[in-house]
């Protein structure tokens, strides 16, 4: 059986700063329609910093849809038309201060496939220095440097639970 869905119709509910809001009529493998509401996202990306070969450098922030404080990589939003690379060196300055000359690509996840179609693109960065330290002016970051053998247990003792950081720790 052929799994792909059919967008008959598409509809704007909602167009936000960040995220666009669609509804969509499909017809599905087995000929009947159904709806979708799926989120329109500009994608991102995250960064795995090393300070050294041992210790990432992580940021603390407040995430408002779970009203919590979470531990997670630096990441942030793809800017329109702007390359993936030069975005996740500009977040990894931004939201630590530092830049880094020697970045790999790791590869991409999807966040939430049910109903979104964002992707982040995850970077490992190298060879750390000293840049700016900067960020959007609604936006409050603790730094944290953390050993990775730290890290894996705050995740396996659920005190790390952000999906981002946890896939990028599984492509290293």
């Amino acid at each position: 059986m052929e799994l792909y869905e059919k967008t008959i119709d598409e509809k704007q509910i909602y167009k936000g700063k960040i995220i666009d809001v669609r509804l969509q009529e499909v017809k599905l493998p087995n000929g009947k329609k159904s709806k979708r509401e799926i989120v329109k996202h500009p994608g991102g990306v995250a960064i795995v910093a090393f300070k050294d070969e041992n210790t990432i450098l992580m940021v603390e922030q407040f995430r408002k849809p779970i009203d919590e404080c979470i531990l997670e990589i630096p990441a942030g939003k793809i800017e329109k038309g702007e390359e993936i690379e030069v975005c996740a060196k500009r977040e990894l300055e931004e939201e630590t201060g530092y830049k880094s000359d020697n970045m790999s690509y790791l590869g991409k996840v999807v966040t939430s496939p049910g109903f979104c179609n964002e992707y982040i693109y995850i970077f490992k960065a190298e060879n750390l220095y000293k840049g700016i330290i900067g960020g959007d002016e609604d936006e409050f970051i603790n730094l944290h440097e953390m050993k990775i053998d730290k890290m894996k247990d705050m995740i396996k003792n659920k005190e790390i639970v952000d999906a981002k950081t946890i896939c990028a720790l599984m492509m290293l």
